[in-house]
């Protein structure tokens, strides 16, 4: 009897001939024997990870699948993972290289946890197989800047006061929702909605005996970003007059006419 041991390393070509060519010495002449073996696709582990974990909206998020051979199979898988990231948008599929697949998403909105999915897709050695794990997607953080203009002013002339909100690194996005404008005269707040990043209110101070007025805008968040506030200052001057006199009736000359 006559032993060797042979990994097979692919299963394309399944079933393989196996043949043994027996040389003879001086007693035996040679022959020789063949056989089959079937080589099936090995099963296979995905793993799939997400970093970072939290993240916040608008932040890129890079998802990591691995893919290995379980015993008795060896080697290393090779094909595509498709990734599912769970918030509804397209799947998206990347080659696996040395067993890793990556790819980076963007969550555009806050929810979790959120279940990603990651399907190796197979192939001729190696079985499919699916990982999951979880990715939490937190409001993302804001700053709020608000401007006046014109200013300074005087008493009874309109102004205009605007505030900018934009999403605050590492998220982005355009935050929604509105803006709380408090003038700093003691007049009630005024609340606006944000369109597209600034809000914008008009306002008419009636007096200077608090200028320069504090200015706070005050962004109210929304489902996918956070509160924050901005201040600012507006001065508010006295206003020009005109003074106009007139006199009623018009003098005359009174008493008699000399001769």
């Amino acid at each position: 009897m006559a032993t060797v041991t042979h990994t097979y390393v692919s299963a394309a070509v399944s079933p393989f001939t196996v043949s043994a060519l027996y040389s003879g010495d001086s007693n035996f002449s040679s022959s020789s024997g063949t056989d089959l073996q079937t080589v099936a696709p090995a099963s296979t582990l995905t793993t799939v990870t997400s970093a970072p974990d939290p993240s916040v909206t608008g932040q890129p998020v890079t998802l990591t699948a691995t893919v290995a051979a379980l015993a008795p199979g060896a080697g290393v898988p090779t094909g595509t993972v498709t990734f599912d990231f769970g918030d509804g948008t397209a799947t998206t599929s990347a080659p696996v290289s040395g067993g890793v697949a990556r790819v980076t998403h963007t969550y555009t909105s806050a929810s979790g946890p959120l279940t990603v999915t990651a399907l190796y897709d197979g192939d001729v050695s190696f079985l499919s197989s699916s990982g999951t794990d979880t990715q939490t997607v937190n409001k993302a953080a804001t700053t709020t800047a608000v401007v006046s203009s014109p200013d300074p002013t005087v008493v009874g002339q309109p102004m205009t006061i605007t505030a900018t909100v934009a999403s605050a690194a590492p998220g982005s996005g355009t935050p929604a929702g509105t803006v709380t404008f408090d003038f700093g005269d003691g007049t009630a707040p005024v609340t606006a909605p944000v369109a597209g990043g600034p809000a914008t209110v008009g306002h008419t101070y009636t007096a200077t005996a608090g200028s320069p007025y504090p200015l706070t805008a005050t962004y109210n968040g929304d489902a996918n970003y956070t509160p924050s506030s901005g201040t600012d200052t507006q001065t508010v001057n006295k206003a020009a007059t005109t003074t106009a006199v007139v006199s009623s009736p018009t003098p005359r000359w009174s008493g008699r006419r000399r001769r």
